[in-house]
């Protein structure tokens, strides 16, 4: 069997929508899987001098908790993956490995998450639910997986909406910054006030309509209490950007949980170059999640 997989970068919270927002980016890692080549992990693109290629990767160790659900040990097999995603940089890097793993996996074990045979219809629901559980990060597996916009809501369920098609996201990657989701996380309060907690309820919604149908309220919608400014706090220099951009109407907020941030042009504030040290990507939504390949 040779197969290959994609699936997209995504953007999560968005905001106002922490641990439930979610956005795919046109932005893909592949991993092949063979099991007719000489055993073993390789990467090309980003993090390949970093990534391990011992089977402790996240592909591997996901397509083998896939057997595990099974009762089946993966055969012999090669992967190789092409990575475009940046790691440890809130492009959902972790949530693209294990969606990937899940795929291979539920192919390579000739069936489906639910235990029927793989010749039964594909369904995304389960896969985002056991990259989810794997991974931790729902508002992430769910963008890869389906596509376009996402709510993640806490009970599982994953509602996708189309993004309106003038959306044009603009990512800032800061090259010698990275932070750990575990970090980020670290910082935040435990609880939150009542009128925090309405601030960023009214905002979400007036993201949802941003989002899918006027991209004009963006600027407006893209206001969060929750999590930006702790996880900014940690990245001063990253901050610095962030403040600079939303002062002259762009705009931005931190992806996933940082260090990159997720800002958007707009018909009177396009989104600068922040000079040298940045990476700038414009990689347009992806209406569709992760998809596979045979042969």
């Amino acid at each position: 069997m040779r197969l290959t997989v994609r699936v997209p970068a995504t953007s999560a919270n968005l905001g106002p929508g922490f641990d439930c927002f979610g956005i795919a980016l046109d932005l893909c890692n592949e991993v092949t899987l063979d099991t007719t080549a000489e055993p073993g992990v390789t990467w090309e693109g980003e993090g390949a001098e970093e990534l391990p290629t011992d089977g402790t990767d996240l592909v591997s160790t996901t397509i083998a908790r896939s057997g595990d659900l099974h009762d089946v040990d993966p055969p012999p097999l090669h992967l190789h993956g092409v990575n475009r995603i940046p790691l440890e940089r809130g492009l959902g890097s972790s949530s693209a490995a294990v969606v990937a793993g899940v795929l291979l996996g539920w192919r390579l074990f000739a069936r489906s998450i639910d235990g029927h045979d793989s010749s039964a219809a594909y369904d995304p629901s389960s896969i985002a639910a056991l990259a989810a559980e794997i991974e931790g990060h729902p508002d992430n597996a769910a963008p890869a997986v389906f596509g376009g916009f996402t709510i993640a809501m806490p009970d599982g369920y994953v509602h996708r909406l189309d993004p309106h098609p003038d959306l044009r996201p603009v990512v800032l990657i800061p090259l010698a910054v990275r932070l750990p989701t575990v970090d980020a996380r670290r910082s935040l309060d435990a609880s939150v006030a009542r009128t925090d907690a309405v601030f960023n309820a009214a905002h979400a919604a007036l993201m949802v309509e941003a989002l899918t149908h006027a991209p004009d309220l963006l600027h407006r919608a893209l206001r969060d209490r929750l999590h930006q400014d702790a996880r900014l706090a940690l990245v001063p220099t990253v901050r610095d950007v962030f403040e600079d951009l939303r002062a002259t109407g762009v705009p931005v907020c931190v992806s996933g949980a940082g260090p990159a941030l997720l800002a958007f042009d707009v018909e009177n504030a396009h989104v600068p170059d922040p000079g040298r040290g940045w990476s700038v990507l414009r990689p347009g939504v992806r209406s569709i999640g992760c998809e596979t390949f045979e042969g």
